[in-house]
Parts: C-alpha cells; sequence; structure tokens
C-alpha cells in the first residue's frame, strides 16, 4: 500500500530500470526527481536513468488544469525533488523513453488515500516549506500545503515563526481544523508538552539559558523551553530573542509560574530551543497543558473541530 509522504521522501527514479519505472507506473507509485528546468512550453524536465521526463503545466499541480495555480507555483520547483506519478512511457526521438509526469495526479491519490481520511486531532509528519509573519506553511504530503499559525507554534510567546522552526525542517504536527475546502490548520503546541512536564526538567536553583520573549513593565518573559517561560525583573535594556542565563529562583505549579533572575545578559549568541515532542503519532481528543492546582485553564478541544 502507497505510504503519502512530504514531497522529497519518496523513491528516487534518476537510477530505476525501465522495467521498474514500468511497475510504477502500473502500481501508481508515486516517485520522484529534482526537476531540472520549466521550459518555455511551460513544462517541468527532467532527466530521468532512461530517459526524459516531462511533466505539462496542467500535471504540475492538483488545480493546474482549472487555472488555480500561477506559473511561479511550478517554476520555483526547479532544483528542487518534485514528486509524481508515471502516465505514460513512449519512445523518443533519440532513441531512449519519454515519461509523460504527473505531480497532479499524486496529489489527488494522496488527497482521496490519506489526506481525506483525517480529522482534527490526528498527528501527522511534515516539512516547513516556507515562513510568513502569520506563520508557517507546511507540506503534508506530495506538495499539499497547511498552515502552521504563529499562535499553534507553542504556548510560550514567539514574535516571529523563525524562532521555532525553519524552511525545510521535518516535524509532527496535530490537525487542529480543515476548512470545507479541505485545507488544513496545524498545530505544534500540543505535542511540545504540558507545564509540568516541561517544568519537571528543571529545579530550582539551577542556572540555564533562556531567551527573552516580551518585555512588560511587571517583568521580563524569558522562554526556557520551547513551550515554558518564566517571570524575570524587569530589564528595558533587553531585547526579544536575546539569550540571556537565568537562575530558577522558584517553581510554583498551582500558579504554573517559574520565578527566574537574569544571571548574564551578554552571551553574545543566538539561541533557538530543539523541538523535544512528547507525542510523534496517533491521535488526541483533547490536550490540556494547565497544572490540575493552576485556576487558569490553557488546553485544546479538537472534538469540538468535529461538530
Amino acid at each position: 500500500m502507497q505510504e503519502f509522504r512530504p514531497e522529497g521522501s519518496y523513491r528516487c527514479a534518476d537510477r530505476l530500470s525501465p522495467e521498474e519505472l514500468r511497475t510504477a507506473m502500473a502500481t501508481h507509485e508515486v516517485l520522484q526527481s529534482t526537476a531540472l528546468a520549466f521550459d518555455t512550453q511551460r513544462r517541468l524536465r527532467f532527466e530521468l536513468g532512461c530517459g526524459r521526463g516531462i511533466m505539462p503545466f496542467a500535471e504540475c499541480a492538483d488545480g493546474a488544469e482549472a487555472g488555480a495555480v500561477r506559473d511561479i507555483a511550478v517554476l520555483t520547483r526547479v532544483g528542487r525533488p518534485t514528486c509524481f506519478v508515471i502516465k505514460k512511457i513512449e519512445p523518443d526521438a533519440l532513441g531512449g523513453s519519454l515519461l509523460t509526469l504527473s505531480r497532479a495526479e499524486a496529489q489527488r491519490l494522496c488527497k482521496a488515500n490519506y489526506l481525506d481520511s483525517l480529522v482534527p486531532g490526528d498527528i501527522v509528519d511534515a516539512v516547513v516549506t516556507h515562513i510568513e509573519p502569520f506563520g508557517a506553511f507546511c507540506d503534508v504530503g506530495c506538495g499539499i500545503s497547511a498552515l502552521l499559525p504563529i499562535d499553534c507554534l507553542s504556548v510560550s510567546r514567539i514574535s516571529s515563526p523563525a524562532d521555532r522552526v525553519s524552511p525545510g525542517q521535518r516535524i509532527h504536527c496535530v490537525i487542529k481544523s480543515r476548512d470545507a475546502q479541505g485545507r488544513f490548520v496545524l498545530s505544534l503546541r500540543e505535542l511540545l508538552g504540558t507545564w509540568a512536564e516541561n517544568a519537571a526538567a528543571f529545579h530550582v536553583g539551577e542556572t540555564v539559558v533562556g531567551v527573552v520573549r516580551s518585555i512588560e513593565d511587571y517583568g521580563t518573559f524569558i522562554e526556557i523551553a520551547p513551550n515554558l517561560a518564566g517571570l524575570a525583573e524587569s530589564c528595558p535594556d533587553l531585547a526579544p530573542g536575546q539569550a540571556v542565563s537565568v537562575y530558577i529562583k522558584n517553581i510554583l505549579p498551582d500558579k504554573m509560574k517559574i520565578k527566574l533572575v537574569i544571571v548574564n545578559r551578554t552571551l553574545n549568541q543566538s539561541i533557538r530551543f530543539d523541538l523535544h515532542y512528547y507525542l510523534t503519532e496517533g491521535h488526541m481528543d483533547r490536550w490540556v497543558y494547565s497544572t490540575p492546582e493552576s485556576r487558569k485553564l490553557i488546553e485544546t478541544d479538537f472534538a469540538l473541530a468535529l461538530l
């Protein structure tokens, strides 16, 4: 059974034999190769081991035939691994083979046999494709895009999605919702642990590295893990994104607070914490970040998105 994954994760067609390529065509296997050109006939061109591959514009993405895909979305595939199924193999004038390829068909198969079966709360693999101020766009299968909004990247506040992820990064996400057109909205924070799970990695009396996230009149919020921030004294001379070292003065589960003291504000380096997942597969109906003792409730109820 075909497993559908983000683009760049499929078997490379470049060195497959003619027999292997014909078998792949017969079974509708999704393959990939690097697009070498977008020519004047508006086709993506490929060089495969046994011949040339062409992908007419209408086959470059689902919706291209209906005019819903712009040229820029296709020509940016040049130099990048591009997935497809083989629609036709025929002899060419040079004595080799000419393969007609379809990324659009691969995307339709991915939707019908994988994405359309997913519901809010399902955990999926994704690859970050590009970043905007409001969020990160991710490939959830065969180049099909989904949005990961900035407020879904973590519980602790960040000023840019680049504070948490980068283009090309492989991540795990949970499906937050989907619209009438079937487009997904993703979330990451539910996989990065609750307050208690994150706080368990720290102890009073430790000095650790942190990243300044916001500066308020009453104090400075400093992230010490992707889903955990504490409060230190107000320091107007600091800036969001600045790395500091902090002393952990107190950990208060009932208030979900960590009291910090800034020790060194001149680390002179940028820091982005690695993502530490507490869950990487399966399904979740509800996620509660808050501690049982806390009066403040931070939760995600995925079941509500199904109503």
